[in-house]
C-alpha cells in the first residue's frame, strides 16, 4: 500500500458491518455446536441466544443438520436490548457472552485482537472482485488457493495473525496474492543442522533451488566478509521474521557472524493458506518452502522447531515407503508430497533459558516440500481440498460447481472423492494405527478435466502424523511420531477431523444448495466405509474394536481449546491430552449399517 490512507481503504462502515454479520453468524453456529451457547427455540426455525446478563438477545434463523450442525442464515441475525434493535458488533458480542464462552480476563483482550484482525481480513476480502464458484472451480491451482474467503471452518477467530502490521498483511496474507521473495541467511554450522531425504542432499538442493548465479552471489558476500562459505548452511527466511524477530531477537548471532544476511533470492513465491508456506510461482516444479514465523494464529505461534526439523525428512521417507509398499494405497493412487529437506538453527542461550514449548526455540528453521505439479498427468489439475467448502457471495458452492461440471450424479461424484480421500484415511488407521490431520488445507485434490476427483495428496506430514500402536516397529529417527492415545479415543481422530470438522460443512453446503439431501450424503459416506471394510476381511476384528458405525462419538471442541489458551492449544507430543470433550454426537452413518452390509 502506498500510503497510510490506502492501507485501510477496506475498513469502511459498510464492509465492517458485513464482516461483523458474517463473523457473528459463524460464532452463533459454532459456539452452539460446541454447546457453549444453548439457543432458545422460538419455533419455525427461529432461535434466540441471550447475553450473560440476560439483557441482550441475538435472534436468528437456522436449519439443524446432522452432527448438530447449525446452518445459521447470516441475513437473519439481529441484536436486541430493552426493546430496541442494535447494530451487530462482534467485539461487543464477545464481551456480552464472555462468561458463557469461558473467556478469562487474561485471554479476552488478546482474543478480541484476533477477532479484530479476522474482521479486517474479511473486510479486505469483500473488496476483491466477485468470482463465482463456477469460475473459481475452473481456475488455476494458486488462483483457487488465494481465492478462499473463510479459512478454517470450525474456528471463529481463524485469521488472527497477531504480529502483522497492516502493511505486512497486504504483503504476506494469502488473500492479498502478492509475490514474495524470500530472504536468505548463512547460518554457522556450529549451531545449524541440515537433514534431507536419502535421494537429495544439501548441495543438490541448493543448486536446484537457487541456481549457480545466486549461489555465487551469496558465496561472494561471505568471502567479502572474510568468512569461509564451507562453514555455513544457507537458510531461507520469511521477510517478516527477519525484520521483526531475527534482526533484533537474534542480534547477537548477527553481530558475531553466526548468522549472516545474504539478501533476497531470485524466485517469487505466493503465500499459502497456512501463511508461512510458499509456492514457487517462478518455477512451480520447485519445492514449496515452509518458514518459521513468530505470528500467533489460530491457537499457535507459527514457528518451526529446529529440533523437530532434524527428523522431518526421515519421517517422510518412512511414510512414503509405507505407502508405496501398500497395495490398497497404491490402488487408490494415494500419495504424499514429502518434506524432503529441513534446516534448523539452535540459539543455545535461549534454549538454556526455556523449555521445549517456548516460541524462542522455534524462530529459525525451514523445510522444503515437494511440489505436486510434476505429478500431474495430461488433463489433471489441482485444488486445495479446503476449496470444497468455499461458497461464493450468492451461496453457490465450489463443490457443487465441480459436481455440475462433471455431469455425474452427485452421489457418484461424492463417492469418487471419498474413495480418494476417506478410504486412505481409513486404511492407514486400521492397517497401521496411523492417523493424519487431514483437514482441508492439508490435502490437495487432483481433479480430472471434468472436475471429478482422481486422487488425493496429503501434506504437512512430519509435525502432524501420529502412530498410535505402542508395539509398532519404527526406525529410531521416526520414533517421535509415536503417541500414547487411550483406546477409546483412537477413532476420534477420524470422527473429529474428517466427519465433524470437514464432512459436516461439506454436507451442509451441498444440502443448502440443493445439490443432494442429507440422507444421500451420509449414505454415500457409509457405503465408502462399508465397501472398504468388505474388501478387508482380515481386519474384521479391528473394525469391530474401532467401530465406524458406532451410534455416537465424543464431541471434541476446537473453539473451546482456543478460548482457553490461544497461544498453545495442544501439545503435539500429547495430542489427546488437552482435548475438550463435551458430550456426544450422533454418528450420521450409524443408521446405514444394515443397509450397507446387505449390499
Amino acid at each position: 500500500m502506498s500510503t497510510a490512507i490506502d492501507s485501510v481503504s477496506h475498513l469502511t462502515p459498510e464492509l465492517w458491518a458485513e464482516a461483523n454479520r458474517l463473523l457473528i453468524r459463524k460464532g452463533l453456529a459454532e459456539f452452539s455446536h460446541e454447546r457453549l451457547l444453548a439457543p432458545r427455540d422460538l419455533g419455525e426455525g427461529r432461535y434466540a441466544v441471550f447475553s450473560d446478563d440476560g439483557r441482550t438477545e441475538y435472534r436468528f434463523t437456522a436449519g439443524r443438520l446432522a452432527l448438530d450442525h447449525w446452518q445459521v442464515e447470516a441475513d437473519s441475525v439481529s441484536r436486541h436490548r430493552d426493546g430496541s434493535e442494535l447494530p451487530l458488533d462482534a467485539l461487543e458480542f464477545f464481551n456480552e457472552l464472555r462468561g458463557a464462552l469461558g473467556l478469562s480476563d487474561e485471554i479476552l483482550p488478546v482474543y478480541l485482537e484476533e477477532i479484530s484482525s479476522t474482521l479486517s481480513g474479511t473486510a479486505y476480502k469483500l473488496t476483491k472482485p466477485e468470482v463465482s464458484a463456477d469460475e473459481l472451480s475452473r481456475a488455476g491451482f494458486q488462483d483457487i488457493e488465494t481465492g478462499m474467503t473463510e479459512g478454517h471452518p470450525c474456528f471463529v477467530a481463524n485469521n488472527g495473525r497477531l504480529g502483522f502490521g497492516i502493511h505486512e498483511y497486504h504483503r504476506y496474507a494469502p488473500e492479498a496474492a502478492a509475490p514474495v521473495r524470500l530472504l536468505w541467511v548463512a547460518a554457522h554450522r556450529s549451531r545449524a543442522a541440515f537433514t534431507s531425504c536419502t535421494d537429495l542432499g544439501y548441495e543438490n538442493l541448493m543448486r536446484a533451488e537457487l541456481g549457480p548465479e545466486t549461489l555465487d552471489r551469496f558465496d561472494a558476500r561471505l568471502r567479502g566478509l572474510g568468512l569461509d562459505p564451507a562453514d555455513y548452511l544457507l537458510m531461507p527466511v520469511h521477510p517478516w521474521q527477519w525484520w521483526n524477530k531475527l534482526s533484533v531477537t537474534f542480534a547477537a548471532e548477527v553481530a558475531r557472524q553466526r548468522l549472516v544476511p545474504l539478501g533476497e533470492g531470485d524466485d517469487e513465491y505466493l503465500a499459502q493458506q497456512s501463511i508461512r508456506t510458499f509456492f514457487n510461482t517462478s518455477d512451480p516444479s520447485k519445492h514449496y518452502v515452509k518458514t518459521a514465523m513468530s505470528v500467533i494464529n489460530m491457537g499457535f505461534m507459527r514457528g518451526l522447531s529446529a529440533a523437530y526439523m532434524e527428523a522431518t525428512p526421515a519421517i517422510n521417507d518412512w511414510l512414503a515407503g509405507l505407502i508405496a509398499s501398500d497395495d490398497v494405497l497404491t490402488a487408490a493412487r494415494f500419495s504424499i508430497i514429502r518434506e524432503r529437506a529441513a534446516v534448523g538453527y539452535r540459539h543455545l542461550e535461549y534454549e538454556a533459558a526455556t523449555d521445549r514449548f517456548s516460541p524462542y526455540r522455534k524462530m529459525l528453521a525451514a523445510l522444503w516440500r515437494e511440489s505436486p505439479v510434476d505429478t500431474l498427468e495430461d488433463g489433471e489439475r489441482l485444488a486445495t481440498m479446503a476449496s470444497l467448502l468455499h461458497t461464493d457471495r450468492s451461496g453457490k458452492s465450489f463443490a457443487g460447481a465441480l459436481i455440475g461440471e462433471s455431469g455425474l450424479p452427485p452421489e457418484v461424484w461424492l463417492r469418487r472423492y471419498l474413495d480418494a480421500y476417506l478410504l486412505p484415511v481409513l486404511h492407514c488407521f486400521y492397517a497401521y494405527d496411523l492417523v493424519y490431520m487431514p483437514h482441508g488445507e492439508n490435502v490437495i485434490l487432483v481433479l480430472g478435466e471434468d472436475g471429478a476427483v482422481q486422487r488425493a495428496i496429503f501434506k504437512d506430514i512430519a509435525e502432524e502424523i501420529c502412530v498410535m500402536d505402542p508395539d509398532a516397529v519404527l526406525p529410531p529417527a521416526v520414533e517421535r511420531v509415536r503417541a500414547e492415545v487411550p483406546e477409546n479415543m483412537k477413532l476420534l481422530s477420524v470422527f473429529t477431523d474428517v466427519f465433524d470438522c470437514f464432512f459436516r460443512f461439506l454436507a451442509a453446503a451441498l444440502v443448502t444448495e440443493g445439490v443432494l439431501d442429507e440422507d444421500a450424503f451420509w449414505r454415500t459416506v457409509a457405503e465408502c466405509v462399508g465397501g472398504y471394510q468388505a474388501s478387508m476381511p482380515h481386519l474384521k476384528e479391528r473394525f469391530a474394536q474401532y467401530d465406524m458405525f458406532a451410534p455416537e462419538f465424543a464431541l471434541s471442541c476446537l473453539n473451546r481449546l482456543q478460548l482457553r489458551n490461544n497461544k498453545q492449544m495442544v501439545d503435539l507430543a500429547d495430542p489427546s491430552g488437552a482435548l475438550q470433550l463435551v458430550g456426544d454426537l450422533e454418528n450420521p452413518i450409524a443408521r446405514f449399517r444394515r443397509e450397507v452390509r446387505r449390499k
